[in-house]
C-alpha cells in the first residue's frame, strides 16, 4: 500500500527538473512569453521555490539554453564511415529534428530573446558553432584548414542556421528537401572555392571519389549538367 507521500528532491535533482520543464515550455513558445508562474505550475512547486533555485527567469533560461546547446552540438557527431554526402545528410536530419522540436526557442535564441547579447548566451551559441565546425573538419580529415576551407565550413554553418529560421516561418518548403539542399550547398560552396585553390581542389577530388551514384553530391552534379545543357 502506498502512502501518497511525495519524495523530496535534492537540490541538483530539482534544478535539473526545473531546467527540463523550462526547456519544454521554451520549446513551444518564445521564452519572453513564458512566466515564472507557468514554470512553477508545470513543475508542481511554488513561485518562491523556483527563485530558491534560480535568481530569475534569465538564469533559468540560460541553464535551459546550456542543455539545449549541448544537445544541438551533439547532433553534428557522426561516425566517419561511408561517403561524406550521406554523413552530412544524416547530420542535417538530426539538426532539423532539433529545430522542429524546439522551434520557438531556437527562433528566439537566434532572432532575439531574454538572454540575447549576454556573454553566457553568446558563448553558448559560439560553442555550438565551434562544435559543428570541428566536427565537419574531422569528417574532411583536415586539422589545419586553409583559409578558403575555413570560410566554406563557417559559411555553411551560418547558412544552415538561417535556412532553419526561414523554414520555421511558415515551413513552406518540405523539410526533407531543405536537408538535401543544405548538403548540396556545402558541395557547391566547396566547389566554388576549389576553383581558386589547388589544395582545396585536391581535397574535393578525394572526397568526391567515394561518392555513390545516388548520393546528394552526385545528384547535384547531374542537375547542374542538365541545367547547363538545356536550351535557354
Amino acid at each position: 500500500m502506498t502512502t501518497g507521500v511525495r519524495r523530496r528532491m535534492g537540490v541538483e535533482e530539482r534544478r535539473q527538473q526545473l531546467i527540463g520543464v523550462a526547456l519544454e515550455l521554451f520549446s513551444r513558445r518564445s521564452p519572453d512569453e513564458v512566466s515564472i508562474d507557468e514554470i512553477a505550475s508545470a513543475a508542481g512547486i511554488s513561485r518562491p521555490l523556483v527563485y530558491h533555485y534560480f535568481p530569475g527567469k534569465l538564469s533559468l533560461y540560460e541553464a535551459a539554453l546550456k542543455r539545449a546547446s549541448d544537445d544541438l552540438a551533439s547532433r553534428f557527431v557522426e561516425p566517419h564511415d561511408g561517403p561524406l554526402g550521406a554523413r552530412l545528410l544524416r547530420v542535417m536530419r538530426r539538426y532539423f529534428d532539433f529545430v522542429d522540436e524546439h522551434g520557438p526557442g531556437f527562433s528566439a535564441l537566434m532572432r532575439g530573446g531574454p538572454a540575447v547579447g549576454s556573454s553566457t548566451t553568446n558563448a553558448l551559441i559560439d560553442s555550438v558553432r565551434q562544435a559543428a565546425y570541428d566536427q565537419i573538419l574531422s569528417h574532411l580529415r583536415v586539422e589545419e584548414p586553409p583559409a578558403r576551407l575555413e570560410l566554406v565550413v563557417r559559411s555553411w554553418i551560418s547558412l544552415a542556421e538561417s535556412t532553419a529560421l526561414i523554414w520555421l516561418d511558415g515551413r513552406r518548403i518540405p523539410r526533407a528537401e531543405l536537408e538535401v539542399q543544405l548538403v548540396q550547398d556545402f558541395a557547391a560552396l566547396a566547389a566554388v572555392s576549389a576553383a581558386h585553390d589547388e589544395e582545396l581542389t585536391a581535397l574535393l577530388r578525394r572526397l568526391l571519389k567515394n561518392e555513390p551514384a545516388d548520393g546528394p553530391f552526385t545528384d547535384l552534379a547531374a542537375r547542374l549538367i542538365t541545367l547547363a545543357s538545356e536550351d535557354g
